[in-house]
């Protein structure tokens, strides 16, 4: 066979192949038709959709129904939705969550909104996937606080409805991880966007107030806000994903005992020492430092997203923030001083006016399906 013969075969055979292959990627792309807000383009919500995990309407549906069914706690009184309210943009309004029996943990409950973009899961990033961050709270004492994943399985299995469309969805019984997926699967669902800052950037330039767009300079410019909170049209959460400590830990009047204590952990075994100084009061502080005893992680927390931020208050992992104008007020000032504070962290010479106008641009960033949610 000549090599143009052979390349005329490969051509028409390409010819056949490529458009079955086409067709193919837009049936699995289209199975599940979700509309998309202003802000947040599909290319960007697809790439952190799991290939794995694909979302079709039996799954989202399935995975809506276990995230408000409070038979999932242990004594039937706690759901997903008791500490992320969709009223409430998926937050709880309060300090530290609260769970069954009114157990309180030790961080703030954080918006579902947008979640599936984070760079980690959980203040401290101590899982990277949603279906991994959905099996945690089912076992965790203070929250849902069942004895084992066993256990919520034996009770899925005993509702006829869940059976039936487990079967459906997954072609197989309930399992966790099964349940894990259905979670996550309408978690992806939760995307927030089409907020007066992203009607500004598409175009219409009446969305901002003066006092927001002058906010929206400072938070670009002098106020260095987007050191932390960056926003671009591939990645427009107005986070850089990344763990800092901006000294929030600091609150905490143990804190540089508990860093001490840190610091002389050995590092050949460090992990099992760990598992003793996490039982010291206020451990937690310590941040993701308690995930990868790395010591420069130290009292340090995912860098959350701003979008929404008007209806998630109060602010920071221990809730120690009560208004935007007390987290605008702390950054200021650099933050509270502690030997691993960011090093990008530094105080900044705002104006009360400079101030308000920034608290006036982070209103910009709410979502109009957040803010009518939050009415009702």
């Amino acid at each position: 066979m000549s090599k143009t013969t052979f390349k005329l075969r490969v051509v028409i055979l390409l010819a056949i192949i490529l458009p079955l292959f086409v067709k193919a990627v837009e049936a699995t792309s289209s199975e599940f038709d979700f509309p998309l807000p202003l802000g947040i383009s599909f290319d960007v919500w697809s790439y952190y959709v799991p290939k794995d995990n694909a979302l079709n309407a039996g799954k989202v549906e399935l995975g809506r129904q276990l995230f408000f069914d409070k038979r999932l706690s242990s004594d039937g009184s706690v759901s997903c939705a008791s500490c992320h309210d969709p009223e409430r943009a998926f937050t709880d309004g309060k300090r530290v969550a609260e769970g069954i029996g009114g157990r309180k943990g030790s961080r703030n409950s954080p918006t579902l909104l947008n979640a599936m973009f984070n760079s980690g899961q959980f203040w401290d990033g101590r899982v990277e996937t949603l279906e991994a961050q959905a099996k945690l709270p089912l076992i965790n004492p203070d929250e849902m606080g069942d004895q084992s994943f066993e256990q919520i399985i034996a009770k899925l299995k005993a509702i006829p409805e869940y059976t039936k469309q487990f079967q459906q969805v997954f072609n197989g019984p309930v399992t966790i991880d099964a349940v894990a997926r259905a979670i996550a699967s309408y978690e992806r669902t939760l995307v927030s966007g089409n907020s007066p800052l992203d009607r500004y950037q598409a175009g219409d330039f009446k969305a901002l107030g003066d006092a927001a767009r002058n906010g929206m300079m400072l938070f670009r410019g002098k106020a260095r806000c987007v050191v932390c909170h960056t926003f671009n049209q591939s990645f427009p959460f107005l986070t850089d994903g990344n763990y800092r400590n901006t000294g929030v830990s600091a609150n905490f009047a143990e804190f540089d005992g508990l860093v001490r204590r840190a610091l002389q952990l050995p590092r050949a075994d460090s992990r099992g020492a760990l598992d003793n100084l996490t039982k010291q009061t206020g451990s937690v502080e310590l941040g993701r430092f308690l995930v990868t005893t790395n010591l420069l992680d130290i009292g340090a927390y995912r860098t959350p997203s701003l979008r929404n931020v008007e209806l998630t208050a109060p602010y920071f992992h221990d809730g120690s923030a009560a208004t935007l104008e007390d987290v605008v007020r702390f950054y200021v000032n650099g933050g509270k001083a502690n030997s691993f504070r960011d090093w990008q962290l530094e105080s900044v010479n705002l104006s009360e006016e400079e101030q308000r106008d920034v608290v006036e641009f982070l209103k910009a960033l709410t979502s109009d399906d957040a803010r009518v949610a939050n009415r009702h």
